[in-house]
């Protein structure tokens, strides 16, 4: 592939050394672990081979690979999220972790913890010590993908969708284009969202890296309350019956 292609990738990522599935984007995989999560849409990974957004060790292997031939291929810690570095585990207090953390009951070994801004894990909880180790979950992993290039994105319409997508966890986005302009509606659900702001902002220089976009606008459609507000009308009038129903009798 490319440098720049734009391509759907299914994915099932294992642990190396236990054998164990980490993530997947296959339903089928998931349940055949016993790790399905209901209500959760599998849809194949959305990226730009080369931009760097993912594991160099992955990376490569796609800029190599070809579409709709299965892969399996093993990357070893440096090629993916590093070995562990000794300096970035911490050994404190726990008077001192209790001090970050609300609600003491819920920590547990293996579960995320943040101390004085820094995100970590606690690996280590015992004699009044309590261990954090700030390295990516992943370190020191041997992984291990079994993927699959299922499409390659050619038109430039399906390309933008395909990164609001993939970049928001969105979907409904209206895209219209004026030259080198690209005019984006935003979906109602994104509306709500606290991220929005700083997801628009990247996605501007996700959309002029992939496709050379010009200038972007992002137009939000808050819709008028009709439905809500017809409804609670139809409450009143209910309530008014049942009022002179009740005086008639």
């Amino acid at each position: 592939m490319e440098e720049g292609t734009i391509v759907h990738v299914e994915y099932d990522l294992y642990n190396v050394e236990s054998g164990d599935l980490i993530e997947t984007t296959r339903e089928d995989v998931a349940k055949e672990h016993d790790m399905h999560q209901e209500g959760r849409n599998y849809t194949p990974l959305v990226c730009v081979v080369g931009s760097g957004n993912l594991i160099s060790g992955f990376e490569e292997s796609l800029l190599s690979a070809k579409a709709n031939k299965d892969i399996s291929l093993e990357i070893a810690a440096v090629d993916a999220y590093g070995e562990k570095d000794p300096e970035q585990i911490e050994t404190i207090s726990i008077d001192k972790l209790l001090r970050h953390v609300r609600d003491p009951k819920s920590l547990y070994i293996g579960g995320p913890v943040s101390i004085e801004g820094r995100q970590g894990t606690l690996s280590y909880l015992a004699a009044g010590r309590a261990r954090i180790d700030y390295n990516h979950p992943m370190a020191g992993r041997a992984l291990k993908y079994d993927y699959k290039i299922v499409k390659v994105i050619e038109d430039k319409e399906e390309k933008v969708a395909a990164l609001l997508q993939s970049n928001t966890g969105h979907e409904g986005f209206e895209v219209s284009f004026e030259g080198e302009d690209i005019s984006v509606i935003v979906p109602q659900t994104m509306l709500f969202d606290t991220n929005a702001a700083m997801q628009k902002f990247r996605l501007v220089t996700v959309l002029r890296d992939a496709v050379g976009a010009g200038k972007v606008s992002f137009v939000e459609v808050h819709e008028p309350r009709v439905a809500a507000d017809e409804e609670e009308e139809e409450e009143h009038v209910h309530d008014e019956n049942c009022g002179h129903e009740l005086e008639e009798e």
